[in-house]
């Protein structure tokens, strides 16, 4: 049976979730089994383009964010799906790798929290980059060379930081949001109609080819009518998006290197998952996208920065094996605030593991239930 034919057959039936089922099947699925993925480099089928505000951002704030003229990004919508948004990597070249180095060098710093704050103390913590950039460089092929810190890391929160424990989000647990990744939500939001948007919170998730991400949906944000964006930077993955219910089969589909999703009305409140991590489909170490110079004449007030040719081997060396994921979102509408709460401290916001990051590792499996 074709993958598309028995991913459809597995939507049908009954008894468990038809989401978790299918979540299973792309889980374990060989990477040459994939037909019945929505692949938006070939649309067709339910695929439609999807219109812009391109005068909502001007070429100029754009290209200060890292991205092309909104005129020339390729946006697609997903009959079925109202509001979700999926534009084809509208980064200008060697623009992503200013997020990803963010991604692995700064955002990991404190203030900002991490997975790894929960079993290690705070001085071992507080430079992720220093202690792993050399044992990155020198990586080879081998699994049993230990793991660096960069490599252990899994999930970073900005901004309004998610309490794993209570998916609540809380007023005294709040840290300066970067302005760079503020300003490039901005422009994308703006783009999809969304002007005004605040990025108040982010989790930024680190994959590797033995991760997934489980079935959820991001509720625990005061404000629904603000749209939620995904940035994608490194191997591919599929993405599953459901309906309301599990029990509605998702639409499996592809994210590659700098793509972005936004999900908004209908679609902000939709079941979601990350079942696999795929070696990009270039066959290459890295997507071609990656190894594209940036520009060595940057617009005035570009947030964008230029990476040491140093700093760019050991981002390229995790990536090699690694997939990142950003996901902005407006927590708070304008003027809104958080209910009183008591007996909220810093120190539960952290307290969960992993949250619904999940890995499949011989040597250590950070949850005992796949499809949290």
């Amino acid at each position: 049976m074709a993958a598309g034919a028995a991913a459809a057959a597995l939507g049908r039936e009954g008894g468990e979730d038809a989401f978790r089922r299918l979540f299973r099947f792309y889980r374990r699925r060989d990477a040459a089994d994939l037909r019945g993925v929505v692949d938006f480099s070939a649309p067709g089928g339910q695929v439609f383009r999807s219109q812009l505000s391109v005068s909502s951002v001007s070429d100029q704030d754009a290209c200060r964010a890292g991205l092309q003229p909104v005129s020339r990004w390729k946006a697609y919508g997903l009959n079925g799906y109202p509001g979700f948004i999926f534009i084809q990597n509208p980064f200008l070249p060697g623009c992503q790798r200013h997020w990803v180095k963010q991604c692995l060098k700064l955002y990991t710093q404190k203030p900002n929290v991490c997975n790894l704050d929960l079993h290690m103390a705070p001085e071992k913590t507080a430079d992720l980059w220093g202690q792993s950039k050399e044992k990155l460089r020198r990586k080879g092929s081998s699994k049993c060379e230990p793991r660096s810190l960069l490599e252990k890391l899994r999930w970073v929160t900005l901004g309004y930081h998610y309490n794993w424990d209570t998916k609540k989000y809380s007023a005294n647990h709040h840290t300066p949001f970067p302005s760079d990744l503020a300003f490039l939500s901005e422009q994308v939001a703006a783009a999809c109609g969304f002007r005004g948007f605040q990025a108040q919170a982010g989790i930024l998730n680190y994959y590797h080819f033995d991760s997934s991400l489980g079935i959820h949906v991001d509720e625990s944000e005061l404000d629904h009518s603000r749209p939620l964006l995904s940035f994608s930077f490194g191997q591919s993955s599929i993405f599953l998006l459901g309906g309301l219910k599990r029990e509605e089969a998702p639409t499996a589909m592809f994210m590659h290197s700098g793509d972005i999703m936004v999900m908004s009305g209908f679609s902000r409140l939709l079941y979601h998952a990350v079942p696999r991590v795929l070696p990009n489909p270039e066959g290459t170490a890295l997507p071609s996208c990656l190894d594209q110079a940036l520009s060595t004449d940057l617009p005035v007030g570009s947030v964008i920065e230029h990476s040491s040719d140093e700093d760019w081997q050991v981002c390229a060396k995790y990536l090699q094996s690694s997939r990142i994921n950003m996901t902005i979102r407006q927590v708070l509408a304008e003027g809104q605030k958080f209910p009183e709460e008591s007996g909220t401290n810093t120190e539960s916001q952290i307290s969960s593991e992993d949250g619904h990051h999940q890995e499949n590792s011989r040597a250590k499996r950070h949850k005992p239930n796949m499809d949290s």
